[in-house]
């Protein structure tokens, strides 16, 4: 670990521009990152927070194709729409840039062709997946088949997204393209490899020997076990017409690997920044002062913590990152979040149905981070979080202490008499506050920081209901301007803790408190006077607003939707029986008729006993429709009924024949029903 860095460079992964933002996105990269860098600002520290959108890869090729439009159709749409909901959420970047801008190309351009000079590719012929019916090699996500470690039947070319084992297209069993369903055949093709496996020595020194007690287990453990493995030559070429061609002769019609060019654009942002800031880009990647950081979710471990270190380290020139405290995923209401499935939540369309809560969703998914395991979001957790916390906790503190400061003092900060132990003890808990948080964001515990500073909002709480000034105000109201201004210390400080969290509220606090600059992080630690006797507040605001049941039955609805639909779409019609003759058929006799009457079978959760109008006769069936449907809302109701089905006695019942059902994409049970203009007993034939 590098102790007191000069600068930190902080990257956050580049998101695809194949799709808008989700809650997952947020909770495993962006909001981590943001907390760690609006933290170090507020430390005074030199920080480069720097992302930008992954445009090429063959991601962005399939949703072309799917949508019908160009590439850079696709990417200029998604780029927009992933741009502002990072800005609509707070996420500071210093920069935010994109893969397909001209400095992006020129810089990655550059770095392949440093280390295709120096040696250090292999070029090599090898056969690859080629789609015959689309003339085309098939890049790695454009093919689909089971995983070889872990039988996944829908892994990728290029990672199972079930073991997470990193893959080659070949390694698939059973490889079908993506792009017409066909069976690819091997075709040869020249790429050009970086040999991971010269690499081994190094990697295994820096990061199973020099990070063994810094870094995650969960990214520790997953590099070694790929280190175990034993590396092998990575292509970084494709034949592909989307993305930075390969720079040297002989390479017509050849791309960058996606994998080898977005890391490449972490450096690419940061000289575009420093473009437009007059700076110098080469401290933040090259000095060894500079604290580099990588914030990534678990799929992205093996090509942040092996692959890119590689090419950095046979660059030569380059710093090493000093930690990448890549997060797990996070699942949405028991199921895989997941982009083609549409079962994710859109920050975009979050804000549409919660104005102004961009702190709650930041605060819940903080809260409930899936930093050492998978964890799951709930609509229902999330309510409690901003009712029972949010709300309960923090609003009800803050909204207290201004509503007596103006109701007593008309918002003038009191000037305190002499301090209790109890005032003293609370003071000097208060002090301790910043430096606990803090030490759980440098060790990138940001779930633990969270709830220190919900600690300090229930320090306040628990402050102001032992003391309760609203009853010693009659006897003793010296000691409530005492009261009132320790409880107002509290409520600066929260102000200004609460940023790296919770921007929006510690913005809209500093303004009730009318503290702007009034005081830093470290102020809190070394004064107890941090909102003097004498200041003006504002009036009363709440911080936070109940969420009502209402609201979150909308959004459980709205996911509810989109299983129904994804079951219509995924759903496969049960294969075709054996081969009958017409005689076979003509043996059933086939009649519309009428439910007269029906009741459920005694004793029976499954079973309604019918009287059906068949034309010929009125006869009963038992039915196992008991859990689909009411006796009432089907008595009048036309079916097609089996009417020459041999008798069979159900719990004591005769039934006479049989009515035809099927089953919707939700799997209810719905009539097989003839037309309206038909009668009873008409043959159908």
């Amino acid at each position: 670990m590098i102790q007191d860095p000069k600068r930190y460079t902080i990257t956050a992964a580049l998101p695809y521009t194949n799709g808008p933002i989700h809650i997952g996105h947020l909770a495993g990269v962006y909001v981590p990152s943001d907390i760690y860098a609006r933290f170090l600002r507020m430390q005074g520290r030199d920080v480069a927070f720097i992302c930008g959108s992954d445009e090429h890869g063959v991601a962005i090729s399939m949703k072309a194709k799917k949508e019908g439009i160009t590439p850079q159709e696709v990417i200029d749409k998604y780029h927009t729409l992933i741009k502002k909901s990072f800005e609509d959420f707070g996420i500071s970047f210093d920069n935010y840039s994109r893969t397909s801008a001209k400095i992006h190309h020129d810089t990655a351009s550059q770095f392949f062709r440093t280390l295709y000079d120096k040696g250090d590719f292999i070029e090599e012929v090898t056969e690859q997946l080629y789609d015959a019916k689309a003339n085309q090699f098939l890049a790695d996500r454009f093919v689909i088949g089971t995983c070889p470690k872990c039988g996944n039947e829908e892994a990728y070319g290029d990672q199972c997204e079930r073991c997470g084992s990193s893959l080659n297209a070949t390694d698939l069993i059973n490889p079908k393209s993506t792009i017409t369903g066909e069976t690819p055949i091997l075709k040869s093709t020249k790429h050009w490899f970086l040999p991971l496996d010269r690499y081994d020595a190094f990697l295994r020194e820096w990061i199973l020997v020099g990070h063994k007690n810094d870094w995650k287990p969960n990214v520790y453990g997953q590099v070694k076990s790929w280190l175990e493995d034993g590396l092998k030559p990575r292509a970084v070429t494709r034949d592909l017409d989307w993305g930075i061609p390969v720079p040297v002769e002989g390479a017509e019609g050849k791309v960058l690997y996606v994998w080898f060019d977005a890391p490449i654009g972490y450096i690419s942002s940061t000289k575009e920044w420093a473009q437009r800031e007059g700076k110098d880009w080469e401290p933040y990647w090259k000095s060894e002062d500079t604290k580099l950081v990588h914030f990534i979710g678990k799929d992205n471990i093996v090509f942040h913590c092996v692959i890119f270190p590689a090419m950095l380290k046979a660059e030569g020139s380059y710093i090493l990152p000093d930690n990448v405290p890549a997060n797990e995923f996070l699942n949405l209401e028991g199921n895989k979040l997941s982009t083609s499935k549409n079962w994710a939540v859109w920050l975009h369309e979050y804000l549409e149905d919660f104005p102004e809560k961009q702190d709650v969703l930041r605060y819940a998914l903080t809260s409930n981070a899936p930093e050492t395991k998978d964890n799951d979001f709930t609509w229902k957790d999330f309510q409690a979080r901003n009712n029972n916390e949010l709300v309960a906790i923090f609003g009800n503190f803050i909204n207290r202490v201004v509503v007596l400061t103006n109701k007593y003092y008309d918002g003038i900060v009191p000037q305190p008499n002499d301090f209790s132990e109890i005032d003293e003890a609370t003071l000097t808990e208060l002090k301790a506050y910043p430096a606990v948080i803090a030490s759980s964001v440098e060790r990138y515990r940001f779930r633990e920081a969270l709830g220190e500073l919900m600690n300090v909002a229930r320090l306040g709480n628990k402050y102001l209901a032992d003391e309760e000034p609203w009853k010693v105000i009659k006897d003793n109201p010296e000691r409530v301007k005492t009261q009132m201004y320790v409880a107002l210390q509290i409520a600066g400080a929260l102000s200004v803790l609460a940023e790296p969290f919770l921007p929006f509220t510690a913005q809209k606090l500093t303004r009730i408190l009318n503290t702007e600059s009034k005081f830093s992080w470290d102020t809190i630690s070394e004064n107890s006077d941090l909102i003097p006797a004498g200041h003006k507040i504002g009036e009363a605001e709440l911080l936070f607003a109940k969420i009502e049941d209402e609201e979150i039955q909308k959004q459980v609805d709205k996911l509810e939707a989109t299983k129904t639909a994804n079951k219509a779409e995924n759903k496969k019609a049960e294969p075709q029986k054996d081969l009958i003759q017409y005689e076979d058929f003509a043996k059933m006799d086939l009649r519309v008729g009428t439910i007269l009457e029906a009741e459920k079978m005694p004793k029976a959760n499954k079973l309604l006993v019918l009287k059906i109008d068949t034309g010929i006769d009125i006869r009963t069936i038992v039915s196992g429709i008991a859990e689909s449907f009411s006796p009432e809302e089907i008595i009048g109701k036309k079916v097609t009924v089996l009417a020459n089905l041999a008798p069979r006695n159900l719990r004591g019942v005769e039934s006479q024949g049989m009515i035809l059902m099927t089953t919707n994409p939700e799997g209810k049970l719905v009539f097989v029903n003839p037309d309206a203009e038909a009668g009873n007993g008409e043959t159908i034939n």
